[in-house]
């Protein structure tokens, strides 16, 4: 069975938006989820924030281009109420980060892949940068 890898929205960028020196890595973790190695998801609250980022940097036809590229390798994790119940009474800082979590969480994902670790310092599920995830498993 494949790998399900949780991609959090800082990764994602990094790849669409080309983001030194992080995009490297998250090219070779969307690479991996293309060739069908491993199973990468992402929450539809990402996606979300990513049209917005997008647009605003480019234009919103651009945005939605991107975006259905993005659908086409990466699967989206359940969010609903018990998700953002969840959320609301975590002890998570950040509100996204949290509705992130226990989306991932759901999923039953083996690992979350963030820039921002510290943001999920109290999670069950490991949480890598894509940097150690791809060390980890000796594609660095």
């Amino acid at each position: 069975m494949l790998e399900k890898v949780f991609l959090d929205t800082d990764i994602v960028l990094d790849f669409l938006l080309g983001r030194e020196p992080f995009f490297d890595e998250a090219v070779d973790v969307m690479f991996l989820a293309e060739d069908r190695k491993i199973k990468c998801l992402a929450s539809p609250l990402s996606f979300s924030n990513i049209f917005y980022i997008v647009s605003r940097l480019e234009n919103p036809k651009f945005a939605l281009k991107t975006l259905h590229r993005l659908r086409s390798i990466v699967s989206l994790s359940p969010v609903n109420e018990k998700i953002v119940d969840s959320a609301l009474i975590s002890e998570f800082k950040d509100f996204e980060d949290a509705i992130q979590y226990y989306s991932a969480e759901k999923y039953q994902v083996d690992c979350l892949l963030t820039r921002n670790k510290k943001d999920y310092f109290k999670s069950q599920i490991p949480v890598l940068s894509a940097r150690e995830y791809l060390s980890q498993r000796g594609l660095l």
